[in-house]
């Protein structure tokens, strides 16, 4: 029962964007697990992940949305209260990149390790999902839980890049996005913990999912990266659960402001 009490989620509402497909998926079925409503929010539809919940016992429903759209998010947030009454936990999940060079000099063979030459349209657009989308999504959710007294958790997805530079591969926009997200974490953290809302975020390093694999990861650049693995493989998007668990449940009561490496000691070396 004391496991419960401070690791379990029962009478709380946890939106995760992104949740599709991929982490995001694996996380909203775990903190269902633990005893959550979730509202899983994204471009696309949800079908498989709340399939997936609803036969494990849990609820959930889908909110369409694109994190970048303040406005969307707005709304979005207006009828997750409508329907839900409060937010207590959000994981910030949504992101993307770009596997690219900031320069590629004439003649420069690319293979399957880079993908050509970053314009500042990507650049742009990399920061505004991982980096602006998270900030408006955290405004939005923090907004309403001040208004209803929720002493909440956001968790924001960094990663590992925030810290160190991926080798070989080139992602600079990634890299950046992912170190504001940490700072950015830090900053709101303080900012609203008279309201009691604690501000995390989390750093992975290699996860296994399908987006981690061919045909959308170059069989020459996994080549690469396993022999950089100080436990000989990725992580298995079951292996965040608990990070995310601990962030969202009364046992983190006293963690703000933090990040939470998840990357397998890649970082260390």
């Amino acid at each position: 029962m004391y496991l419960e009490e401070i690791f379990g989620l029962k009478g709380k509402v946890a939106v995760v964007t992104g949740g599709g497909q991929g982490i995001g998926q694996v996380i909203a079925l775990g903190l269902a697990k633990a005893g959550a409503e979730i509202v899983i929010v994204c471009r696309s539809g949800a079908d498989e992940t709340i399939r997936q919940i609803e036969e494990a016992g849990g609820k959930a429903y889908f909110v369409k949305c694109d994190v970048t759209d303040e406005q969307a998010v707005n709304a979005a947030v207006d009828e997750i209260i409508q329907r839900s009454g409060k937010i207590d936990i959000l994981f910030n999940n949504a992101g993307a990149c770009y596997h690219k060079k900031a320069i590629v000099r004439d003649g420069e063979e690319l293979g399957g390790l880079n993908d050509g030459e970053a314009t500042v349209a990507e650049w742009r657009n990399i920061l505004d999902v991982n980096l602006t989308g998270e900030y408006i999504m955290s405004v939005a959710v923090a907004r309403t839980m001040i208004d209803k007294g929720v002493r909440g958790s956001i968790i924001n997805m960094a990663s590992m890049s925030g810290t160190i530079v991926n080798i070989p591969q080139c992602q600079a926009s990634y890299n950046a996005s992912k170190a504001g997200v940490m700072h950015m974490t830090k900053s709101l953290a303080i900012e609203w913990a008279d309201y009691g809302i604690r501000v995390n975020s989390l750093s992975p390093g290699y996860v296994g999912t399908p987006m981690s694999q061919p045909p959308f990861v170059h069989q020459e650049l996994l080549d690469a990266w396993y022999p950089l693995f100080p436990l000989h493989r990725m992580a298995k998007p079951e292996e965040l659960i608990p990070a995310v668990l601990y962030l969202a449940s009364p046992a983190s009561g006293y963690t703000t402001g933090s990040d939470l490496i998840v990357d397998g000691g890649y970082s260390c070396v």
